[in-house]
């Protein structure tokens, strides 16, 4: 019962979360460049933005349920089961911005709600809570967590876009700080320190995907950062904390789970390029330009 009350929460958080991206991506994609070496500039520039600050604040909210969520249930339950949130930021892209989902994302979509509904049937068998993961083993796996990001964001913006690399690396981010979220609330003084990791990943990761907003679309953007985000703390789950997957047939609809709400972000990541420049064209033309 416990568990199946976070996977509810995880559900309700992530279509907060998607929301939120939506509402940050029309207003960041409209703003005068974000420069990291212009920190402060830059941020004044999104909180005068009440849009913006509106889809900031439905974000934290969905995040406080987030947390919740990984306090009552294992970590790669969890984000499996946010994972099936890109499928619903595919739809939200559609009846907002007016365009439709191309074949491969609506496979896309049906896969990740395939997936949802195999990890429900899964749940039919008892899951254990794990072991627990060790400071240590976390503490290297977030210090890869940004060597990570920083080689997707210097490497990969020329051969596949600046966009799509820096979605990339705010997933990276985003996903290093959900691994410091279930340590932080996992108990123990040891784990206290956490809390400023996942405040450090978080803000960086959000600062990141904003300037993958003004470069791209909100399905490539937020979809490739919901994938990583997703697809590696289901890794962390089972390989730092040894949450157990379930013997005999359960544990392979718990396998079968995992590969389709993945698969199905990938599908739906992999935005065509025509669509995506048509749909990006529709956001910039629903707002005024900014005056000089």
């Amino acid at each position: 019962m416990r568990i199946a009350l976070g996977l509810v929460l995880t559900i309700v958080s992530a279509c907060a979360l998607d929301l939120g991206y939506l509402l940050q991506h029309d207003v960041a994609a409209r703003l005068p460049p974000l420069l990291l070496r212009r920190p402060i500039a830059s941020v004044r520039s999104l909180l005068a933005e009440p849009r913006w600050l509106i889809g900031s604040g439905i974000q934290v909210g969905g995040f406080g349920l987030y947390v919740v969520a990984l306090a009552l249930a294992p970590l790669s339950l969890v984000q499996a089961t946010a994972a099936g949130g890109i499928g619903i930021l595919a739809i939200m892209v559609s009846r907002i911005t007016r365009v439709a989902l191309t074949r491969l994302e609506k496979v896309g979509a049906a896969v990740s709600v395939l997936g949802l509904g195999l990890l429900g049937v899964s749940l039919l068998s008892a899951h254990g809570e794990g072991s627990g993961a060790t400071a240590v083993w976390v503490a290297i796996w977030l210090a890869a967590s940004a060597a990570g990001a920083i080689l997707c964001i210097r490497l990969l913006a020329r051969p596949i876009g600046r966009a799509p690399a820096l979605g990339i690396a705010s997933g990276i981010l985003f996903a290093a700080g959900d691994v410091a979220t279930k340590m932080a609330v996992s108990g123990g003084l040891e784990n206290v320190a956490f809390l400023v990791c996942l405040i450090v990943f978080y803000g960086a990761g959000t600062a990141v995907l904003q300037g993958a907003f003004q470069r791209g679309g909100a399905l490539t953007t937020a979809g490739l950062s919901t994938l990583l985000t997703n697809a590696l703390p289901i890794a962390a789950g089972i390989a730092l904390f040894h949450e157990p997957l379930p013997s005999g047939w359960i544990g392979a609809v718990r396998v079968a789970a995992f590969a389709a709400v993945v698969a199905g972000a990938v599908l739906l990541a992999a935005r065509n390029k025509e669509t995506e420049s048509r749909q990006h064209g529709k956001d910039l033309t629903r707002f005024k330009p900014i005056a000089s």
